[in-house]
């Protein structure tokens, strides 16, 4: 029998184990920074249980083994088990656990089990016990100081190299974002991560994090990051995410390239992709800058997937006990191979321990509560392996969506050409539909002309393209002197249609007063390509057309859902304009009668006699 060989390092550090863990449990990036090389998926090998089957080429000997599920319990531990079909090694553990300190700080068991093969497999030892842990105690000493500043784990590259003529490019590009009025510290910040960062993290840029990072608005870095792929500094792509490991599970350079169905090999799954949740836009440099070589060094730690913050392998009629430290919210437990979840609900309060069983049968119907710090029982009585999973149902907020970009003004003015495949609806969530039309427009060219009552219509336009903008939505396209905008949230569409409102009412020199009629709803929308552009329709977009006709001009007309936002409450209450109930039925809806509200500012025209408060109205 081999001998197996058993080394265990020790690290006392600053940060408190929530703190680390983030780094220390990054293993993708932490076996790059240790100079561990990367690894390949091995295509069409079926690897034992869940596992997956890699390989890896070190000195022109190929390593190949089959890789369990990792095993971790967030903040305190993971661990791994490789088992070798090729090269010198027939098995290798790994266990790492952090526990807090007395008065601070954390404390790092870090242990490894191998069993060499051969001659050469009893080499490798020698080279752990005197190098390797050297190497995993400068990167473990510069994740302690990144953790204590609250910095991101970027450990400079030896050497970055960019293009040939790409540092002259680089510069006019610099100058290109400063004349498009782009902040110029951020437009450093972005210069300078792309000549010194390492591939792993340009690999994929998320505005919303280098956001978070930078301590700057989520919405101007992300502006910044538009901007540059219109002027070459950056690309980007339209990731298709996984809705259990939420991984990219494809990947497509332009909106034309998204499928709405596609399988996640690691979940075994297939999904329908929709803009709400299934679709991240990300960015990376341009190749005429800096190319990217993206290589992978772990296919499966715990940072992989941090939404899941326990992961645990047990064997058939296996039980294990567990002290995770979760926070508060909502959570499902489930395993890869049975169907179903049971939801956990995470409160102060909540119970000090709970049982999650997986069955054959399936699961349980109830929602235990429990603390932030339970013990769960975790009980397999299946007649095969399962591996468990406890994860976040809430998303991270820190993805920029399809919905929330394609809904953005700055996003269809500099990619106007970015659309769906003809004939391809894909769901965006729900959005708060903004239609309007200007009252009298008819009259208005009869009485001062085609050219002068054409040059309104324009300046109204430019008035409502500013004012959506400003309010983070979009002008998605004009019908005649109609116009329809979207917007992510109601609150935002009803001050914007108030404020444009209110301009076009002020009587110019050269021109009488301009009134709109507006109509908004909120609800659910698919987006679609018609005359080569990105535009949406469904139910939510023609209940928000019909509300137009129950205008009178310079009112907005509101439905129930759009009222029953708190935002737009609050909203409603502090500014005192004059708001009626109207019920109706609305033409295509003929089944239904509509709770609305209209919403008469100081500024709105005279009323029509029809429509008063209280009536039953069709349109």
């Amino acid at each position: 029998m081999p001998k197996e060989h058993h080394f265990k390092w020790e690290w006392d550090f600053r940060s408190s184990p929530e703190a680390i863990w983030p780094y220390i449990a990054d293993t993708n990036r932490f076996n790059q920074d240790a100079g561990i090389p990367d690894v390949k998926r091995v295509a069409g090998a079926a690897a034992a249980g869940d596992g997956t089957r890699l390989q890896m080429s070190v000195n022109g000997m190929t390593l190949e083994w089959d890789e369990a599920p990792f095993e971790w319990t967030a903040p305190s531990r993971f661990g791994v088990v490789r088992k070798y079909h090729r090269g010198p090694m027939e098995e290798i553990r790994v266990d790492a656990e952090l526990t807090p300190r007395d008065g601070g700080g954390s404390h790092l068991v870090y242990q490894i089990w191998m069993t060499p093969r051969g001659l050469l497999g009893r080499l490798i030892p020698i080279r752990m016990k005197w190098k390797s842990h050297a190497e995993f105690d400068a990167v473990f000493r510069r994740y302690d100081e990144f953790a204590q500043a609250g910095k991101p784990a970027l450990v400079p590259p030896a050497k970055v190299e960019l293009v040939s003529g790409g540092r002259e490019r680089l510069a006019q590009i610099r100058q290109g974002l400063l004349d498009f009025g782009r902040d110029e510290a951020l437009v450093e910040r972005l210069i300078g991560l792309i000549e010194t960062a390492d591939d792993l993290t340009l690999a994929r840029l998320r505005p919303f994090v280098l956001a978070e990072q930078w301590a700057a608005p989520r919405r101007k870095v992300l502006e910044l990051c538009l901007y540059g792929v219109r002027g070459g500094l950056l690309d980007f792509r339209w990731d298709m995410l996984c809705p259990l490991c939420r991984g990219a599970k494809a990947v497509a350079e332009t909106l034309g390239g998204l499928r709405r169905e596609v399988h996640c090999d690691s979940c075994n799954i297939d999904f329908e992709v929709n803009f709400e949740r299934s679709v991240e836009l990300t960015f990376r440099p341009n190749a005429s800058i800096r190319r990217i070589e993206v290589e992978e060094f772990c296919v499966g730690g715990p940072r992989v997937t941090p939404h899941i913050a326990v992961q645990q392998l047990l064997p058939p009629g296996a039980n294990r006990t567990i002290q995770p430290a979760l926070e508060p919210g909502t959570y499902r437990a489930r395993t890869k191979n049975t169907a179903g979840a049971q939801h956990l609900r995470v409160e102060a309060g909540g119970g000090a321990e709970a049982t999650i069983r997986a069955r054959t049968e399936g699961w349980p119907i109830d929602e235990p509560r429990v603390a932030p710090r339970p013990t769960l029982h975790l009980e397999n009585l299946t007649d095969r392996p399962q591996t468990f999973i406890l994860e976040r149902t809430v998303w991270s907020d820190l993805a920029v969506t399809a919905a929330e970009v394609t809904g953005m003004q700055v996003f269809r003015d500099l990619f106007a050409k970015e659309a769906l495949r003809p004939g391809e609806q894909i769901s965006v969530g729900s959005m708060c539909v903004l239609f309007t039309d200007l009252l009298d427009s008819t009259r208005l060219y009869r009485e001062i002309g085609d050219a002068k009552a054409f040059g309104l219509v324009m300046e109204h336009f430019d008035v409502l393209r500013k004012t959506v903008a400003e309010a983070e939505g979009a002008l998605v396209k004009t019908i005649g002197d109609a116009v329809l905008a979207v917007f992510r949230t109601p609150a935002p569409a009803l001050k914007a249609i108030l404020r444009a409102g209110q301009e076009l009412a002020k009587e110019k020199p050269g021109r009488k007063p301009l009134f709109l009629k507006a109509g908004l709803h909120f609800g659910p929308c698919i987006a679609v390509t018609l005359n080569e552009r990105l535009d949406y329709f469904g139910s939510t977009v023609n209940i928000a057309a019909r509300l137009v006709g129950l205008c009178s001009g310079g009112d907005v007309v509101i439905s129930s859902e759009v009222k029953g936002d708190p935002e737009v409450s609050g909203y409603l209450e502090a500014c005192g304009y004059k708001l009626e109930d109207i019920k109706a039925a609305l033409k295509g809806f003929d089944a239904m009668k509509f709770d609305l509200v209209r919403i008469v500012p100081s500024w709105a025209a005279p009323k029509a006699e029809d429509g008063g408060k209280g009536k039953t109205q069709r349109f």
